[in-house]
């Protein structure tokens, strides 16, 4: 019987693509380079906004992308919710999960202010047992560092935990915990890449996920 269950943030449970690449194109603009369709930011994302930023434009040199950092977050702090919304399904697969008892938690690459933020006004329903997010002296997902964090403030045994996300980057990641991992195809990435990235389970829908609670490898 699972225990906890740790979530990816982008992609997982929300959908932010719109509002990240808004963000993105908006620093884009202050800066006069060109902007990009918002569907293109779903290959950029993953690994945390400076990544973000440097994808979009890999021609800056450190200092641009310092300036481009900062028109995003200047950006991002006030519209970060404008136009995000949870999956469907998520909500209920929330509710299901802790009437079953069985805590949740975030781990996110999104810098923490903004994801706790975005959780608490999107879950105000919810108690997450920890919303962990992107700080300077964490190094970023797929380094498992994150989930040991939650562990610290969670403590739980390893084959009691499911780590769920959207993305090779959360798959290494569980990975890299020793934790058994589940790839959602609703999110930013294509289910190939999960598979590559040898996910234990790919799911379609949010309400899947409940038969990986009781069964180890089910």
């Amino acid at each position: 019987m699972k225990q906890l269950v740790i979530f990816d943030l982008d992609g997982t449970l929300l959908n932010t693509i719109n509002d990240l690449g808004n963000s993105v194109n908006y620093a884009l603009s202050k800066m006069g380079y060109a902007e990009h369709p918002l569907t293109a930011y779903k290959y950029m994302v993953g690994n945390g906004v400076r990544k973000l930023v440097e994808r979009a434009h890999p021609d800056s040199n450190p200092e641009e992308t310092d300036e481009l950092l900062k028109y995003f977050r200047e950006h991002y702090d006030l519209h970060c919710t404008d136009l995000t919304e949870p999956y469907p399904g998520i909500v209920e697969l929330l509710s299901d999960l802790t009437a079953q008892g069985i805590a949740i938690a975030v781990a996110s690459n999104k810098y923490q202010e903004a994801t706790e933020r975005i959780i608490h006004h999107f879950f105000p329903d919810f108690t997450f047992a920890a919303i962990k997010g992107q700080i300077p002296e964490r190094p970023v997902k797929p380094d498992p560092s994150i989930v040991f964090s939650i562990l610290n403030e969670f403590p739980t045994p390893k084959n009691n935990i499911l780590y769920v996300g959207d993305s090779a980057v959360d798959m290494e990641t569980a990975r890299r915990a020793c934790i058994e991992s589940v790839g959602v195809t609703w999110g930013f990435r294509p289910v190939s890449e999960l598979r590559k990235a040898f996910a234990d389970h790919v799911v379609s829908s949010p309400a899947e996920i409940l038969k990986y609670i009781n069964n180890r490898f089910a």
